[in-house]
């Protein structure tokens, strides 16, 4: 059993659900090499569940994650640095490898490797007191996992700003840089994140995985998208999405997620 990540499924009619990941290491959740490997285990296992439709990774109502645990890393030398980075590096991007989309539901702080894990969920949503940033320069270290996904998401200069200073980020500059894709009320971010979520309960699985195949893809992505789309044609959802399109127009199909 975990000790700092749980897994839920939420409620519901739909046949597919959404599943809650949520970081629970209080008071800060601070990433250590045991958090990540948890998280990465849960992503695992959300990624082989058929039932699940998309997935909200959450903290609580005070903290998505402050950031790195730097009493861990204080003591490290060179060489178990080198040992432990791959390990860190593939829990760092766990959420960008799960098929279903991806939210990530922030309150209060989203620093260091918190940050650096919710850079690569499909969307985040912030409530309008949340503090972002990439602290770890201070530290004398740089951002282990999110370097290269943040120069993609917000372009290469603003990047660079936020790593090299590592300076914090209020809410209304990170939706202005691209960081964050909404900002609510503190009250509202799970609710909004579940919101988006749940309306892929009904949607068509298949398609959806190969249209984020595609996006983690990146220069290889024409490539990605010839093998994914004609890969789509031996679906059940490909044959009821087109039968229904041409006999009822958009939007009225009725999705079985294979």
């Amino acid at each position: 059993m975990a000790e700092f990540v749980t897994l839920e499924l939420t409620e519901g009619d739909a046949a597919r659900r959404v599943a809650v990941l949520r970081i629970a290491r209080p008071p800060m959740n601070l990433l250590n090499l045991q958090l990540a490997r948890e998280l990465a285990e849960a992503a695992d296992a959300v990624a082989a569940d058929q039932g699940v439709a998309a997935v909200v990774v959450y903290g609580d109502e005070r903290v998505f994650s402050a950031g790195d645990d730097v009493a861990e890393l204080f003591g490290l030398g060179s060489a178990q640095a080198a040992a432990m980075a791959a390990d860190l590096q593939h829990a760092l991007g766990c959420l960008a490898r799960i098929p279903q989309p991806t939210v990530a539901a922030i309150s209060g702080y989203c620093l260091g490797g918190g940050l650096e894990l919710a850079l690569g969920a499909d969307r985040r949503i912030i409530g309008d007191n949340v503090k972002l940033g990439l602290p770890q320069i201070e530290t004398g270290l740089i951002p282990l996992a999110g370097i290269r996904r943040l120069s993609l998401l917000i372009g290469p200069g603003a990047a660079k700003d936020l790593v090299y200073t590592g300076r914090f980020v209020e809410p209304d500059e990170a939706k202005a840089l691209g960081l964050v894709d909404e900002v609510v009320a503190p009250d509202d971010v799970y609710t909004a994140a579940m919101r988006w979520a749940r309306q892929f309960a009904d949607g068509p699985a298949r398609a959806l995985a190969a249209a984020k195949a595609v996006f983690e893809a990146g220069p290889h992505g024409l490539d990605r998208a010839r093998g994914e789309w004609s890969a789509l044609f031996t679906t059940e959802d490909r044959l009821i999405g087109t039968g229904s399109y041409l006999a009822n127009g958009p939007g009225s199909a009725e999705f079985v997620g294979r």
